[in-house]
């Protein structure tokens, strides 16, 4: 898959992200549910922790990537849920840190909502990937 970053402003590559991203002689694509800071057993985890959280969730995003046979690498779009907008953005450094390494700055958005599918999570990832 070639991956092409569209940014008319320079502002989001300060953030981690592109504006958008053109894909070209992609073969597969994954489309992720969201992942939360829950266990194998489905039981959230870090209850209070924002930023145990969001590395739980990051880790059960890579599994199921992994599960598909790719990485975050693969990554071309995320979609971000969380309780506390300000609290998340606080330890944004785990996904740069995670994504950095693999030189990957997918376009992402990030939505504060009221509360997620279970009451003790407070952060939500999602995302699609292709190769």
């Amino acid at each position: 898959m070639q991956r092409t970053a569209v940014n008319p402003w320079a502002w989001s590559l300060k953030l981690g992200y592109n504006q958008a991203e053109l894909l070209a002689e992609g073969t597969r694509q994954l489309v992720c549910a969201g992942q939360t800071a829950v266990d194998s057993d489905g039981q959230p985890q870090h209850p209070g922790d924002m930023r145990g959280q969001i590395a739980l969730s990051l880790d059960n995003l890579e599994a199921v990537l992994e599960a598909a046979g790719m990485g975050l690498a693969n990554v071309t779009r995320l979609g971000i849920y969380a309780t506390d907008v300000d609290e998340a953005m606080k330890h944004f450094d785990l996904l740069s840190a995670r994504f950095g390494l693999t030189g990957a700055a997918p376009p992402m958005t990030l939505l504060g909502v009221s509360r997620l599918a279970l009451a003790p999570l407070l952060f939500e990832i999602e995302a699609t990937a292709a190769e």
